[in-house]
């Protein structure tokens, strides 16, 4: 028995769940950031993650932002929130190395990537590492340099995705969640954009699966309800933890979202959405001046308890978006996730799929407690 299949052992009992097509043990898993290669993945496989994503790759070497990359995140609000938004988010929000439980943390590495000729190889052994209800995921972007065209950079993903193909992965994740080198705005930010590059990439990739992780896509228009309403309503969690609101108390125009998946899922040339990555903010010390050292580091993505509402409110919009559409997509859920509760949120919202990276990092037996509880 390999080892990838002896950490699968541990939930047999289970009805296996389809994701993509593939069976899963558990839909849940650890997203891209935290798994760095197959050492990473393998050990996730054993804990009992069974999806796992391979750090974002790209089609060059790439560097690394200067330590250090994470701090604790101590948002104002009772609950640790951060509202996407708010003007606490510009204003300054305190991070220090007082990490605190429900954790949040700085996300400031700058996706960094191996050159190809060393993830590629460990990216195959990765793959082959799995065992029977697990599956490997492929993250990667393209990546702009000086000079480059828009047309260069989409033949760049497209390079890139053809770079994983040739390891043997059986689906992938393209980022456009991140910034775009050198400039605030994301990819994400761009629809036409990436619906541009989602069609190249999949005319490379072909029958494979493509699923697209953003970044937080606010309502375009909604009546004036305070995010921090936690009355019962429409878009309310299950009893017990996340029992919160989680959704604007009333979308009057979710026009941005539904424009992206119109240009990606309703093109058929996404198969998958992930949601969301961080929230950007502007991270202070004590004495209000800058955390992180070093120019352009001004602000980071903020990831963990911090971001579960928001990451709730995208998913419930999302799944609402594909069921006013009637399209068929799946959509995965990512932020925040510290407990097995939280888990069961994000499937309640509308989720195939559920991904935690902070709370993995704290918590590594985070999987196998969401095994024991049973929950579906």
């Amino acid at each position: 028995m390999t080892d990838g299949a002896v950490a699968s052992a541990t939930s047999t009992a289970r009805p296996r769940e389809s994701f993509l097509g593939f069976d899963v043990d558990l839909p849940f898993g650890i997203p891209a950031g935290p798994l760095l290669n197959e050492r990473f993945t393998t050990a996730a496989f054993r804990m009992g993650f069974d999806l796992a994503v391979y750090k974002t790759v790209r089609s060059r070497a790439w560097g690394c932002n200067p330590f250090p990359n994470v701090l604790a995140v101590h948002p104002r609000s009772a609950d640790g929130a951060l509202t996407p938004g708010s003007p606490e988010l510009d204003e300054g929000v305190l991070a220090d190395t007082r990490y605190d439980s429900p954790i949040s943390i700085s996300n400031s590495f700058g996706v960094p990537s191996r050159d190809p000729d060393v993830w590629q190889p460990d990216m195959r052994a990765a793959i082959a590492a799995a065992g029977p209800g697990q599956l490997l995921v492929p993250s990667f972007q393209g990546s702009r340099v000086a000079g480059m065209s828009t047309d260069d950079y989409i033949a760049d993903h497209v390079a890139t995705a053809r770079l994983v193909c040739e390891t043997g992965a059986r689906l992938m994740e393209m980022n456009t969640s991140c910034p775009n080198e050198g400039h605030n705005r994301l990819l994400c930010h761009d629809p036409h954009l990436v619906a541009r590059i989602c069609e190249a990439v999949k005319g490379e990739i072909g029958d494979r699966p493509l699923m697209i992780k953003l970044a937080y896509i606010p309502p375009t228009a909604t009546e004036p309800h305070p995010w921090s309403d936690r009355s019962a309503g429409a878009g309310a969690a299950p009893a017990g933890r996340g029992r919160e609101r989680y959704t604007y108390a009333h979308v009057v125009d979710d026009a941005a979202l539904e424009l992206m998946v119109r240009e990606t899922a309703g093109r058929g040339t996404v198969q998958a959405i992930a949601a969301i990555n961080t929230i950007s903010a502007r991270l202070v010390d004590a004495d209000g001046n800058q955390a992180l050292p070093g120019a352009g580091r001004e602000r980071s993505g903020v990831c963990g308890n911090a971001i579960r509402h928001a990451g709730l409110d995208m998913v419930a919009r999302l799944a609402a978006i594909r069921e006013r559409l009637g399209l068929d997509f799946a959509i995965v859920g990512v932020g925040g996730v510290v407990a097995p509760a939280d888990y069961a949120a994000y499937r309640a919202a509308g989720a195939d799929a559920v991904m935690s990276a902070t709370g993995a990092m704290w918590d590594a037996h985070l999987a196998r407690r969401i095994k024991v509880a049973d929950i579906r």
